[in-house]
């Protein structure tokens, strides 16, 4: 019953993901205090929200930090918990990245998979549930408009709102996750007022989330000297990338500026080692041209030889690895602001490993460098629940049950919301073994995906309603 009625209303889903789609909802600041995470979140929060009065919830928007879409009846509430927020959309897209274009069976734009197909093959499940039986539970979509930063959305939420007594969040990957790692946000930071030096950095470029492989970086070099002349600076920056296979870009800008751009390949934090980082490739370009100049920058020498292009920590003795997988690295932020040289981390770490410990570990290496700090600014506690829990048998057999499968629980380095409640997990919507285009360029969602994310969600709302 629930299968036949979500494939009537096909067409009405794949429509309103692309809608939702074209709302560019990355979190900005705004001057309006009802709008926390800027006009274009709020939009696709009242987007949501007016979507789901039309379609007969009951609906709240919860002081513009988040918002809800619930039906049922009676105490319990069963939560599902989504985002609305998207990351930036970067470069070189086939289609436009808030177009919601469809091309070969797929509906391609920044948030189809990361979150808002899911978040409507959410929506729609309910209706489907909704209109089709009668409960003695309600659910409730929340969702959130700050989840790829810092969670002030459901933060905000849990402290104004009920909180479900069980639920998941359709955010990662089927058929269900039973653990995710532990996140911590960095900084390397170095005060830097080399404008007296023959060579220095003007500028850096680099609008790019912590949590995604940087696929673009710049940065301008001015000279300070007769010593060096431009011809020079040229030729010595091309003889130090002939040692290199980077693809970084040379620009004279004046007789005295040059801009250096390094190209890399854009992929999810959790997957560093399916990008290529064009920041970690141009600090080490800047290291070497530094150096050659007789003026190091410590944090560029630091930089070189404990982190480089590693994806895993190694090369700060931090690659560690359990069930969970291994520890992940990625450089995510490069700045010079306010005379102050950063660079920012964001690291993933296996559940039986403690932030404390990795932090712990690199502090001590920190301290050999005598301009260079250290601190972590924000950090995510790994989520763990034993396979043989309810919730997880639930949903794994609910999934293969649909996709007539045998997969087992998996563990993911990404966040998600499920972290912010108890007896709460990720399930879904990328499909078991399929690609993932999370945070990735021409992400998109298969629309064959989309509507079986939707049969899995309303067989799981009306199985947990009804235990």
């Amino acid at each position: 019953m629930l299968n036949n009625y979500i494939d009537n209303l096909k067409d009405e889903i794949i429509k309103k993901t692309q809608e939702l789609i074209q709302i560019p909802s990355v979190d900005s600041i705004c001057v309006n205090q009802m709008h926390p995470f800027g006009e274009n979140a709020n939009k696709a929060l009242e987007y949501i929200l007016e979507l789901g009065k039309s379609l007969g919830f009951r609906t709240k928007n919860v002081d513009g930090y988040c918002g809800f879409i619930e039906f049922g009846e009676g105490n319990d509430l069963i939560g599902i918990i989504g985002h609305l927020d998207v990351v930036p959309e970067g470069e070189n897209w086939t289609f436009p990245p808030f177009s919601g274009t469809i091309y070969d069976n797929k509906i391609y734009g920044r948030g189809a998979i990361d979150d808002k197909g899911p978040v409507i093959a959410s929506l729609y499940a309910m209706k489907a549930v909704m209109d089709n039986y009668k409960i003695n539970k309600r659910v409730r979509l929340i969702l959130g408009l700050n989840e790829e930063k810092n969670w002030k959305c459901i933060n905000y939420y849990k402290e104004h709102e009920e909180i479900p007594k069980i639920g998941f969040s359709p955010d990662a990957d089927f058929p269900v996750i039973y653990a995710e790692k532990s996140i911590i946000t960095s900084y390397f930071k170095e005060h830097y007022v080399d404008k007296n030096s023959d060579l220095f950095i003007k500028e850096i470029d680099c609008n790019n989330a912590i949590n995604v492989v940087p696929k673009i970086c710049s940065c301008i070099l001015k000279i300070n000297s007769e010593k060096i002349t431009m011809d020079n600076l040229i030729h010595d920056i091309q003889n130090i990338l002939n040692n290199y296979d980077y693809e970084i870009d040379i620009y004279k800008i004046s007789n005295d500026e040059l801009k250096l751009t390094s190209h890399g390949i854009q992929a999810h934090s959790a997957h560093p080692n399916l990008g290529v980082n064009a920041i970690s490739r141009l600090i080490i370009i800047l290291n070497d041209i530094f150096n050659k100049y007789n003026s190091p920058i410590e944090i560029f020498n630091f930089f070189s030889k404990y982190i480089g292009i590693q994806y895993n920590g190694e090369n700060l003795n931090i690659n560690v690895k359990d069930e969970s997988g291994i520890l992940t690295l990625n450089v995510g932020d490069f700045t010079l602001k306010d005379n102050v040289l950063s660079i920012g981390l964001n690291i993933r770490i296996p559940i039986n490993t403690t932030i404390a410990d990795i932090e712990n570990k690199i502090i001590t290496i920190t301290k050999n460098y005598s301009n260079l700090s250290f601190a972590t600014t924000h950090q995510i506690p790994s989520l763990f629940i034993p396979k043989d829990n309810h919730l997880i048998k639930t949903l794994c057999k609910i999934y293969n049950e649909e996709t007539n499968s045998n997969e087992e629980p998996i563990a993911i380095g990404g966040a998600t919301f499920a972290r912010a409640f108890p007896n709460c997990v990720s399930f879904g919507a990328n499909l078991a073994h399929q690609k993932d285009m999370c945070h990735q360029t021409d992400e998109f969602i298969t629309i064959d995906n989309l509507i079986i994310a939707c049969k899995i969600y309303a067989k799981a709302i009306k199985t947990l309603a009804d235990s």
